[in-house]
């Protein structure tokens, strides 16, 4: 009677052991908010220019040799390459951990025990009773196959599978952000060393300009027609205007050796098509509507990914106050004698065990994980609806940018055409004692500043057109 009350008050106290080691504390959550604007500037236009392939987007064909060259040897881009198959790999060792374990193993032994202890007593009663000798030391040869296998009931070991393909998943889109922005730093500095390749034609071509002013002036001073000043100021204007091309030329050797970095490769000229910048039209771009940012935008997928390993992980982390389930067997046949151990059943030897272990008392190591898993995860949510915002806001940035750029480079170029005709009257001017030496010398001055600006402004339209592709989530496909 008291041994049956007994096993009820034991019954009692382990059921309500195992209840509270599947209490678990309340978890921090929030529902990522995914709403975006409905359109770009009131446009409903669902053409995107992100479905463009690069090789199609970009028509110059020393770019397009630049960026597919790079796609092969870019360092980092090979080293990303590599953290993907990482990932790969722990989808495999994920995918292990719910699968049975089976192994196979053989053994010998030889063991002398003391004859004052339990096995010793027992042998020698074995010797006087039955008149044979226990052998000593005692051989032991064994051979056999065991298997271990956790029963998922919770889901934490598939979950911890999901999380990891979801990370696999993130690692590609990172891969592809990567490619999206290789592609654009490589574009961006292409146009940038067209442009220091113009900027330097452009200081070569007044250098010649001024050079042919400061023989006028020469001639004009032996003729008592101006002062020494004005030689001076002449000869100055000219030596600033060269020394202007070294620091070009520096820019130019540093932007090509960016390219050749990228490119995955050492020093060596970047071939390129000088004379086709200032004919170059930008790309009529198509920005479509904001949701589909969703599916293009590797790094909004890659934030996406990792919201919902990091889902994963909170479950993962939760089944760990739950009770666990084990079985575990083995099979195989053992004894003293090489020669007996064939003959089974004698020989035979098998086990199977089952087990349940549940987390009872100084659960804060668990509670510690699970916390950090929902904050975690909270974390993540941000991230993603952070990203959203960003990409949103990188477009319309651009798209604004391309409009105020094109309105910017018609002024400037008409800047520069009548500056380029103000040249030749103060040179006339001058030479007819009608306008003073510095009139000549500001007018260059200005017409210089300005062709660098229409240079510059070309310049920055070719990298809003790159930036806005990217921007999109164009390039990778």
């Amino acid at each position: 009677m008291y041994k049956k009350i007994t096993y009820i008050l034991m019954g009692v106290f382990f059921i309500s052991l195992t209840f509270s080691a599947c209490k678990t504390p309340s978890s921090l959550s929030r529902t990522e908010n995914t709403t975006v604007p409905a359109n770009y500037n009131n446009s409903q236009d669902t053409t995107n220019s992100a479905t463009i392939k690069w090789q199609d987007y970009f028509t110059d064909t020393y770019l397009i040799a630049l960026i597919d060259t790079a796609l092969k040897n870019n360092q980092e881009l090979n080293i990303t390459m590599q953290e993907i198959e990482i990932s790969r790999n722990e989808i495999r060792a994920k995918r292990g951990e719910y699968l049975p374990s089976i192994g196979i193993g053989a053994g010998a032994e030889v063991e002398k025990v003391g004859e004052f202890t339990r096995n010793g007593a027992v042998e020698k009663n074995l010797e006087i009773k039955h008149g044979e000798e226990f052998p000593e030391p005692l051989p032991d040869f064994m051979i056999g196959a065991y298997a271990k296998w956790e029963i998922d009931i919770w889901k934490k070991l598939r979950n911890g599978k999901k999380a990891a393909v979801s990370r696999y998943l993130s690692s590609v889109e990172g891969k592809n952000f990567m490619v999206t922005n290789l592609i654009a730093e490589i574009s961006n500095s292409y146009y940038e060393l067209l442009a220091l390749d113009n900027e330097l034609s452009i200081v070569e071509q007044n250098v010649k300009i001024q050079s042919d002013a400061l023989k006028v002036v020469r001639l004009q001073k032996m003729a008592a027609e101006v002062n020494e000043l004005a030689v001076k100021r002449f000869e100055a204007q000219l030596l600033n205007t060269k020394a202007l091309q070294y620091g070009i030329k520096q820019e130019i050797v540093e932007t090509e050796n960016k390219i050749n970095f990228l490119v995955g490769r050492f020093p060596q000229p970047v071939e390129r098509n000088v004379q086709s910048f200032n004919s170059i039209i930008p790309n009529s771009v198509y920005a479509g509507i904001p949701t589909q940012l969703l599916d293009n935008r590797p790094d909004i997928k890659q934030a996406e990914m990792e919201l919902a390993a990091a889902k994963l992980d909170v479950k993962v982390a939760k089944a760990r106050f739950y009770p666990s389930v084990g079985i575990s067997a083995g099979v195989g046949l053992q004894a003293f004698n090489p020669e007996y151990l064939l003959e089974t059943p004698a020989s035979m030897i098998y086990s199977l065990v089952g087990d349940i272990a549940a987390p009872l008392i100084n659960r804060s190591a668990i509670k510690a994980s699970y916390n950090s898993a929902s904050a975690k995860q909270l974390q993540a949510v941000f991230n993603y609806e952070r990203t959203i915002l960003n990409a949103y806001i990188e477009i319309v940035n651009q798209l604004s940018n391309i409009d105020n750029l094109k309105m910017s480079y018609d002024l400037k170029k008409q800047e520069v055409e009548t500056l380029s005709t103000s040249i030749t009257i103060a040179n006339n001017l001058f030479k007819s004692a009608k306008a003073d030496y510095m009139e000549v010398l500001l007018t260059q001055r200005e017409s210089l500043e300005s062709k660098f600006e229409l240079v510059e402004t070309k310049k920055q339209q070719m990298n809003a057109m790159v930036n806005v592709y990217q921007a999109l989530g164009g390039g990778w496909k």
